[in-house]
Order: C-alpha cells, then sequence, then structure tokens
C-alpha cells in the first residue's frame, strides 16, 4: 500500500469539570490528529486517522505539567510537519520505520498505531465507546466539591461493577483515609486500585496504608516520591504497588522487585507498539499485570486504546474512564450530545 496523501490537524476540547494531572488540573485538552489515505493493491483508497496528543501543557494555574509527557505539542506539531512530505508516496511500511526510531514517544505510538491500522490489525476488535467501553470508574474530588457529591457517584456505580480508581495524595493523609473508608462503606465489595503519583514519602506512604483495609486494595501506584522507596512499603506494609510514571523514563528497564504487581501502561507516553509488546512480555514473564491506561486522550485516543487492550490483554480491563470529562467528542462518537468533526479541527499541512 503506497501513502497516497496526509493531513494533520489540531484540536482542542473544552472540559466540562477539571482532569487531575498527578497533582495538578487541567479544564482544557489539545491534541493533533493525523488523517492518512492510502491506495492498496486493488486501486481503492483506504483513509485511517489516530490522535497524537502528548500529556502536556499547562494547569488552571498556568504552570507547566510535570511528570507525564517530556515533549511539547508543539515539538511533536513542527516533526510530523517535517516528515509529511517525506511519506507522502511511499509504502506504509515507512510509517513503522521511522515509528522505531522516534524519540517522541506519542509521535512513535501514533506513527505505529497508524500502520497497524491501516494494515487491517486491529480489524475485528470494533468498540462502541457508549456501549461496549469497559473501564475502571475514576473516582476523585475536586478541591471546590462536596464529598456529599462523590459519596452519590460512587452510590451511582453499577451494581455489576467491583472495581474503582481513586486518586489519593491530593489532600492530608487524615481526608484520604476517611475517603477510602468512606468509599468502602458504600460499596464494601469494591476492590479499590489507589494512584499516589509518587505523592508521599516513604513514611507517609507507610502511615496511609496501615490505616486501610489491605484486603479491599488491589494495589497503589506509585506510593513514594523516590521509587526506590517502593520495595521498602511493601516490605513493612504489605500493599501490592504498581509503576505508572516510572515507565515513562526513556532509561526505564523492567526489573522485578519485591510486591510489583502491575505496570499501568500509557502508550501515549511510552512510544511505538513493538515497545510496548517488548515490555508486556517482560512484565508477563515476571507475573506481573500490564493494563492500558489513558493520557486523557479524546475519544478518537480512547477507542484506539479500548481496541489495543482486547487485542493485548483481553482479560484486563483498561484505565479509560476520562471522557466524562470531556464537553464533545472528537470524530469518533461516546454518547456526547456533539462530536467535532473535521471542519471543527484546525488543518495545520497537508501532503
Amino acid at each position: 500500500m503506497i501513502i497516497s496523501a496526509l493531513h494533520l490537524y489540531q484540536y482542542q476540547i473544552p472540559l466540562d469539570k477539571l482532569l487531575p494531572v498527578g497533582s495538578q488540573r487541567i479544564d482544557v485538552r489539545r491534541g493533533l490528529v493525523l488523517k492518512v489515505e492510502v491506495i492498496d493493491e486493488t486501486g481503492e483508497t483506504l483513509t485511517e486517522q489516530v490522535e497524537i496528543a502528548p500529556l502536556s501543557g499547562i494547569d488552571i494555574d498556568g504552570n507547566p505539567l510535570h511528570g507525564f509527557s517530556k515533549e511539547s505539542l508543539t515539538q511533536v506539531s513542527e516533526k510530523l510537519e517535517s516528515l509529511l512530505e517525506r511519506l507522502v508516496q511511499k509504502p506504509i511500511d515507512n510509517l513503522l520505520d521511522i515509528a522505531d526510531i522516534e524519540y517522541l514517544p506519542s509521535l512513535a505510538f501514533g506513527l505505529s498505531l497508524m500502520h497497524a491500522k491501516l494494515k487491517g490489525q486491529l480489524n475485528g476488535h470494533t468498540i462502541s465507546l457508549n456501549e461496549d467501553l469497559r473501564t475502571i470508574p475514576l473516582l476523585y474530588r475536586n478541591s471546590d466539591e462536596s464529598i456529599n457529591a462523590l459519596r452519590q457517584r460512587v452510590g451511582d456505580l453499577p451494581a455489576d461493577m467491583h472495581a474503582a480508581k481513586v486518586k489519593v495524595s491530593q489532600t492530608s493523609l487524615e481526608e484520604e483515609v476517611q475517603l477510602i473508608h468512606q468509599i468502602l462503606a458504600i460499596r464494601p465489595d469494591l476492590k479499590l486500585r489507589l494512584d499516589a503519583n509518587r505523592g508521599f514519602s516513604l513514611e507517609q506512604a507507610i502511615d496511609f496504608a496501615a490505616c486501610l483495609p489491605l484486603a479491599s486494595i488491589e494495589y497503589i501506584e506509585e506510593p513514594c516520591q523516590r521509587p526506590s522507596d517502593n520495595a521498602a512499603f511493601y516490605e513493612a506494609i504489605g500493599m501490592p504497588w504498581a509503576l505508572d510514571e516510572s515507565l515513562n523514563d526513556p532509561i526505564f528497564q523492567f526489573a522485578m522487585q519485591p510486591g510489583l504487581t502491575a505496570l499501568v501502561v500509557k502508550p501515549m507516553l511510552i512510544g511505538s507498539l513493538e515497545k510496548l509488546q517488548k515490555l508486556q512480555a517482560e512484565a508477563e514473564h515476571s507475573g506481573v499485570r500490564f493494563i492500558l491506561s489513558s493520557s486523557l486522550e479524546a475519544s478518537l485516543g480512547i477507542e484506539a486504546l479500548a481496541r489495543l487492550s482486547q487485542i493485548m490483554i483481553p482479560d484486563e480491563i483498561p484505565g479509560l474512564d476520562t471522557l466524562t470529562a470531556f464537553s464533545c467528542d472528537l470524530l469518533v462518537g461516546s454518547g456526547k450530545p456533539r462530536c467535532q468533526s473535521w471542519i471543527d479541527l484546525t488543518l495545520i499541512k497537508s501532503c
């Protein structure tokens, strides 16, 4: 298959409610959409599109987001603009060749995902976001939100939903311990995945976990400010832990450690599909779960992640519960009243 045309767009979607990025909050999501047209062996034109959205930018206070994507949207956009002319009229395998050596993770992921889509490797795994999407609900409390509002959300969870993810290390230890117990008082059947985003010192993490019913905690993501303390945390308290932010380090190498039970993987921050598959093989060889999670993508990106999860780890429920905060969808509907179409996007370049 030969690439006949490429189009690069930018999107911007205001959020109906703030979304947490670690301890920070954002009220708008920006990203890119790459649209590629190819001519197949029969002479027919095929078209696919992917979302490319590094988790970077500024928070509601005007501060740069930290701890997630190390590349900016501008960097990725400029690099893509320079690539378009090199790709047009070339075989689609050139997408994979570039992805394999690309140092910007979101671009490497986007190009390899585009190649997989054009090759039909995601076919047969169609997802309806408003009917078929399986995900772990995300529970967190905004600073201006009453505890009763959060209690209501917990009470509204479907009866057949038996797991939830809770953001912690956001307020005081006392408030957070109380929050966990309140959630479990409403839904004692829930198994909680806690996400600390490296918000605790080793001593704080131990104090926090010691006040929780361990049987109700599936694991805690990145409990300690220093990842090297995570094994000591487990030895002290016996609570399983998972890696998230650590995976985004370009020099990260998987190594089994006491208490490590899961890798929570944001593909947009990791890189190409080949890199994801290698990491998955390493984790599963050591008995560590591999769970896909969103980087707060819009609906186009979430749909792709849901399909990837169905293919790569069909027995794991991914962490993709972020679309509720978006004011509208992006090209792929999830049931919202409005879905941005191509005319709503800003065209950056076409070749």
